[in-house]
């Protein structure tokens, strides 16, 4: 898996880059600042590009801006957004397409090896990871708003998994019930927020988010 890296402190970027290595991953270019970033991702065209939201020369969201362009000049390339805190406009600009194969997780996330390595690995498959953090928010904007009143505790219980990326199966595990349970509490959770059911988890997962932004 071919992965291009853009972080701006050294020691962090050059951390990353060590375990993607020892994780079988080839880092092709690892980056400091928005200008090769753009270079990077479009000579490398890598598997998954995994970037801080701030670079310079600006620090404010030249990552993010890269990622979007990238994504637009190819559409589905996986993108992990790395980020110091949760800001829900980033995390609605990043699922906007609704394609998938995005993840937003916060830089505290990346000192977990493996939490980090499987995001990486989860998005440059098409998936789609998002910092439990990040979902929170997400959820209560569209609570406040009643999007999601209709649904039962367990219902949130389990839309809250499914939008970090879970799976029927590990939601089960997780909530200590069947996989039957799950599906058919996701399917009264399509039901009573009018989005049509898809066999793509994913897609599904952004379904859910988008009708959250609305």
């Amino acid at each position: 898996m071919r992965v291009v890296l853009a972080e701006d402190l050294f020691l962090l970027r050059d951390g990353l880059t060590r375990t993607l290595q020892e994780h079988g991953c080839e880092v092709v270019a690892a980056v400091d600042n928005h200008p090769a970033l753009v270079r990077a991702l479009r000579e490398e065209r890598p598997d998954v590009a995994v970037i801080d939201v701030r670079l310079p020369p600006g620090f404010t969201d030249e990552g993010l801006r890269a990622a979007l362009d990238a994504r637009r000049e190819r559409p589905g390339l996986p993108v992990l957004i790395l980020s110091q805190y949760v800001d829900q406009l980033y995390a609605q600009e990043l699922l906007a397409g609704g394609e998938g194969a995005v993840g937003y997780l916060l830089k505290d996330r990346v000192t977990h090896t493996a939490q980090f390595v499987n995001a990486v690995r989860t998005v440059a498959a098409g998936g789609t990871v998002l910092d439990p953090q990040v979902v929170a928010r997400l959820l209560a904007r569209g609570e406040a708003r009643g999007n999601t009143a209709p649904l039962t505790p367990r219902e949130h219980e389990v839309l809250r998994l499914m939008a970090e990326g879970r799976s029927n199966a590990a939601i089960a595990h997780t909530l200590h019930v069947s996989e039957s349970a799950v599906a058919k509490h996701t399917a009264s959770i399509f039901a009573k927020l009018r989005i049509e059911p898809s066999a793509d988890d994913n897609r599904r997962v952004l379904a859910v988010l988008a009708h959250l932004r609305r």
